[in-house]
């Protein structure tokens, strides 16, 4: 799994499998972020992702975006989200690009 650092509170990285959370919760990670929707091709279903979470004690939350349309309200449930979850939180999706610009144009708009 290739987690990308981005600052001391968040990190993204590619899909995720059930089988590799209690590896999230051991590297220090409070809680994940799911930014692929489930219909995508080779999407886990996120509903896996989130009982292993639950499970490692970690929080969870599904916030999907569509590759290459991120919208105005993508940028503000994601920040609202962020906000919201114990810290450091992995978000995560094909490759993680989706992710990190999601992340990018939340800074942004923050100003």
């Amino acid at each position: 799994m290739d987690i990308r650092q981005v600052n001391e509170d968040f990190a993204v990285t590619g899909q995720i499998a059930p089988v590799q959370v209690a590896g999230i919760a051991d590297a220090g990670f409070r809680s994940i972020v799911c930014n692929r929707p489930d219909t995508e091709d080779g999407a886990v279903p996120h509903e896996a992702v989130e009982e292993a979470a639950r499970k490692a004690g970690l929080e969870f939350r599904f916030l999907p975006v569509v590759s290459g349309a991120i919208t105005e309200e993508n940028v503000r449930d994601m920040a609202a989200t962020l906000e919201s979850l114990p810290r450091p939180v992995l978000a995560y999706c094909r490759s993680g690009a989706r992710c990190l610009n999601l992340y990018t144009l939340m800074r942004e708009m923050e100003g």
